[in-house]
Formats: structure tokens, C-alpha cells, sequence
């Protein structure tokens, strides 16, 4: 299939994806997926559910996201502009030779970069997201906190793997919630942990608990970059006095798969900014996990000392096993 004719996805959660553009129907009408002449590829960053590289610890497909989708295997089942965000979902076959197979994405922002997929089966969907599944096995007892909730896909795999925890999640956009429980099966999910799963609506930055946070997932992204003040070393200090004693920040800092709708906004310069003024607060306890093997890639990072990484593994499943071997020291 050539690339006209296929959509490279990429994760940005922010996770990039860069979709073509998306007729506008009356509300009542079917949607329809149209491509501009030329459209450009939707890139498979492996992972950022807003833009980055998907990482698999055993190959699953002979394919991968970059070989693209087949446009006849992705179907748009909602589409609409909310104050915050163009917000798109679309269904991705199970008849689909790609690692998204019967999935549902959740695309905001111009350029269209992912930020929640969902399987119907499974709640690990190797990308970012499993990365920020392997975080509470190395932190202290308490709630943790979601910074840019989504359509929940982060939460939903952390909430069936560890019966001790409990999340509160913060989104600015009330629509991406709506659409989340509507199509992403978040109210289901609040109905079976109604006592471990607490969604707010408004600014993730504002966010507090009485005790603190044991732990805090940082998924913040707007108009397809990681949001300014993320390259501010105050909001660093803030968010690292919001946690418990022993608790720790793990972050989707992108990078140069994600896509801004400012172009002046790249990707690798937004993340190189974001990790310096991380390191300003927590200096040599910063870590960093590469998702990809080439210049289009996307990373994470974890505050706090390195973990016993033995007793860590040994805490996870073994899907997620692969990810503790891949965190390094952050060196600017």
C-alpha cells in the first residue's frame, strides 16, 4: 500500500499522528474520513498517546506502526471541536495487519496527535502508557495522580493490575471525558472502581491531596506540545513538593515525533528544554527511557533514586518486565 493510501500513526498520547484532514458533516450526518490531495503520513512515533515510539519486548506483528494503516481499516466515529481541543476518534479494523488492530484512538489538536487507545480485550497497549503501568510497584503508599487524564487509558491498565491503588485524575477539557465514557469504556470503569478512580475537571497543575501524592504521571499536552510551563523549573519545585516522602514524577516529555500546531514548538527542543528544568529540581535523580531507535523518537522520565531494579521487575508482569532495563541517567 503506499502512503497515500495508508496512515502512519504515532502516539503522543501526545501520545504525534498527522491526519489528513477530516470533512466537516452536519451533526446529524455520517462523518467521513477524506484525504487532502497530498496528504502527509501519519508518523508512527513509538510512543508519546501524545506523540512517541511504541516499545514491544517480544515482536508481535511483522508489522509495526510505521508500515501504516490501510485508510479502508480506520473509521471516524466521532468528530467536533470543543473550547480546548479538535477532538477525533477513530476505530482501527480487528481485519488490520498493525499492532493497533481493534483499537480505539483518541486524536485532539490540529496535527491529530494520540492521546488514549483502547482495546476491547486487553488494557496494555504497548505504547507509553505501559511505561507509566510500571511506576507504582516502586512507590510509597498513597493515591496517585494523573496530570492529563485523557480518555483513561493509563489509569485503566494501572487500576486492574494493582488492587492497592488509587488514582485521581485531572482533565481540562470536560469533552475529552465525555468521550472518554462514551467510547473508551471510562464509565464502566468508574462504576467498577468507585472507591480507587476520582476524575476532576480543571488546570492538572492545581492539583492536591491533603497528604500528598505517592506518585504523579505527567501526560500534559496542548495544541500538540507538552505545555510551557513544563520547561519551568517552579513547576517542577511545585509538583515535587505535592508528592509523599519517597514518592516520585514520571513524565511523557515527547520528543521529535510530537507535532505542535506552532511550528516554532519542536518536539526534541520542547523535551531537551523540559528535561533541564527538570534536572534543576531534582538533579541527579532524573532517569530517562528512550521509546524508539531513531531520530524520530519520544522519551519519558522518572524522578527519585534508581530502584532496586531486581525487586522491580519481580513486581510487574512479565509484559511489562522489558521496560526497568531501559532507564538512564539524564546528562545534559
Amino acid at each position: 500500500m503506499t502512503i497515500l493510501s495508508s496512515y502512519q500513526i504515532q502516539t503522543s498520547t501526545p501520545y504525534p499522528l498527522c491526519f489528513p484532514s477530516l470533512s466537516r458533516q452536519p451533526n446529524n450526518s455520517k462523518p467521513i474520513f477524506a484525504l487532502r490531495k497530498s496528504p502527509r503520513p501519519i508518523h508512527s512515533c513509538s510512543l508519546t498517546a501524545k506523540s512517541q515510539h511504541t516499545h514491544h519486548s517480544k515482536p508481535q506483528s511483522s508489522r509495526t506502526q510505521d508500515d501504516g494503516i490501510p485508510i479502508d481499516d480506520v473509521k471516524t466515529i466521532a468528530r467536533f471541536k470543543s473550547r480546548h481541543n479538535y477532538i477525533r476518534v477513530l476505530e482501527v479494523s480487528r481485519r488490520a495487519d498493525h499492532p493497533f488492530a481493534g483499537s480505539r484512538l483518541l486524536l485532539l489538536d490540529g496535527p491529530g496527535n494520540i492521546h488514549s487507545i483502547s482495546f476491547l480485550f486487553k488494557s496494555l497497549t504497548n505504547t507509553y502508557f505501559d511505561v507509566f503501568a510500571t511506576l507504582p510497584p516502586i512507590l510509597p503508599p498513597g493515591p496517585v495522580a494523573i496530570l492529563g487524564f485523557g480518555a483513561g487509558s493509563a489509569a485503566r491498565s494501572i487500576l486492574e493490575l494493582y488492587p492497592q491503588v488509587t488514582i485521581h485524575g485531572w482533565e481540562l477539557d470536560p469533552s475529552v471525558i465525555s468521550v472518554g465514557r462514551e467510547y473508551f469504556g471510562l464509565s464502566k470503569l468508574e462504576k467498577e472502581y468507585p472507591d480507587r478512580l476520582f476524575i476532576y475537571i480543571g488546570d492538572a497543575l492545581k492539583a492536591s491531596s491533603r497528604d500528598g501524592f505517592s506518585g504523579i504521571l505527567v501526560d500534559l499536552f496542548s495544541r500538540g506540545s507538552l505545555i510551557p510551563e513544563l520547561q519551568d523549573p517552579n513547576t517542577w519545585g511545585m509538583l515535587r513538593r505535592c508528592l509523599r516522602k519517597g514518592g516520585r514524577v514520571m513524565v511523557n516529555v515527547g520528543g521529535s515525533c510530537v507535532e505542535a500546531e506552532d511550528s516554532r514548538r519542536d518536539g526534541r527542543v520542547v523535551m531537551e528544554e523540559t528535561l533541564k528544568a527538570m534536572s534543576q529540581v531534582f538533579g541527579r535523580k532524573l532517569f530517562v527511557l528512550s521509546l524508539g531507535n531513531r531520530e524520530e523518537d519520544s522519551s519519558l522520565a522518572l524522578t527519585g533514586p534508581l530502584p532496586d531494579l531486581d525487586a522491580w521487575r519481580k513486581a510487574l508482569p512479565r509484559s511489562l518486565v522489558g521496560y526497568v532495563d531501559m532507564w538512564r541517567p539524564f546528562s545534559s
